[in-house]
């Protein structure tokens, strides 16, 4: 359950929802299996596990949710060879090549009939709320993958007044800074050993650093020659690593030993009570970590 990436988003207007609320809204859209022609279902279920019905998890005025999608998988060289093979038993009968809208068509058709049979995967994305804070976060590697989580959320609550976060100062720049300038580096960060650099000019001129010092001559003179800082990795305090990007995403997060001693000194009783461990912990860790994070960044832009 420990999230492994950060997609960040500031709410505009408070989120005043209670719980239940919340819960009954989501419930609106539960999960349902794909029905036998379905490409694809997705819908809200128990952040926990299976056994739990309930679609929220609060812990401390945080709250957690998770969005499930099964789509179902027909290999595209099965449907090629099933089209191209009804393609020629139509052409040699009416003697004439098929259109690209008919060819189309068939393809469309031949893909209802196959879907029954289609085996069929499921995936989760999981996101939590502090509206105290201000803050959604969802645990995904990539934009598009968080956007189609708000997306549906924003279905199901009619609205939902969030932007991504923002900051004063660029990543790129401050990122780019600390490795020209060591000083400038905040007392609580630690430059780990991995970054990745990107030409100005020629967006395709990429640099990806692993295991180095990044304090060598070498990348100050990449930095020198029109290179910025794009990806860095970093450490908080002894208590976590990640890399930033250039758009203030975490990605690859772990949570270090400070903070998984705190779990182990807990004792849960079942998965629900540990669960619940981690979620308090971890979302009271990143509610002291995000907004240092902004201000490290020159504050929130909040134009």
């Amino acid at each position: 359950m420990w999230f492994k990436n950060l997609a960040l988003y500031r709410f505009t207007e408070p989120f005043t929802l209670a719980g239940n609320e919340l819960a009954d809204k989501l419930s609106e859209k539960r999960f349902q299996p794909c029905a036998k022609h379905d490409e694809f279902s997705q819908g809200w279920t128990s952040p926990v596990n299976h056994t739990v019905e309930k679609l929220i998890h609060q812990a401390n005025g945080f709250i957690m949710l998770c969005l499930k999608k099964e789509e179902k998988v027909v290999p595209t060289a099965v449907i090629n060879e099933m089209l191209q093979e009804k393609i020629t038993e139509i052409e040699e009968q009416e003697g004439r090549k098929l259109a690209k809208k008919e060819r189309s068509v068939l393809k469309d058709e031949l893909i209802f009939e196959l879907l029954p049979r289609a085996f069929s995967f499921s995936k989760k994305t999981y996101a939590y709320i502090d509206p105290k804070g201000g803050w959604l976060i969802v645990d995904a590697a990539t934009a598009k993958k968080a956007e189609d989580l708000l997306s549906f959320l924003r279905k199901g609550l009619g609205s939902l007044p969030l932007v991504p976060v923002n900051t004063i100062d660029q990543p790129i720049s401050i990122m780019t800074q600390w490795l020209t300038n060591q000083d400038s580096i905040p007392k609580e960060l630690t430059i780990e050993d991995e970054c990745e650099l990107r030409s100005k000019e020629d967006e395709g001129s990429i640099i990806r650093c692993k295991k180095h010092n990044l304090a060598l001559p070498e990348i100050t003179n990449h930095i020198d020659n029109g290179k910025q800082v794009i990806k860095l990795a970093i450490n908080w305090t002894d208590r976590l690593s990640f890399i930033v990007d250039e758009n203030l995403a975490i990605k690859r997060l772990k949570f270090l030993d400070l903070i998984q001693d705190q779990v182990t000194d807990i004792e849960a009783d079942d998965e629900v009570a540990q669960f619940d461990v981690d979620f308090s912990i971890m979302s009271l860790e990143l509610a002291n970590f995000l907004p240092r994070l902004v201000e490290i960044f020159g504050g929130e832009n909040k134009v």
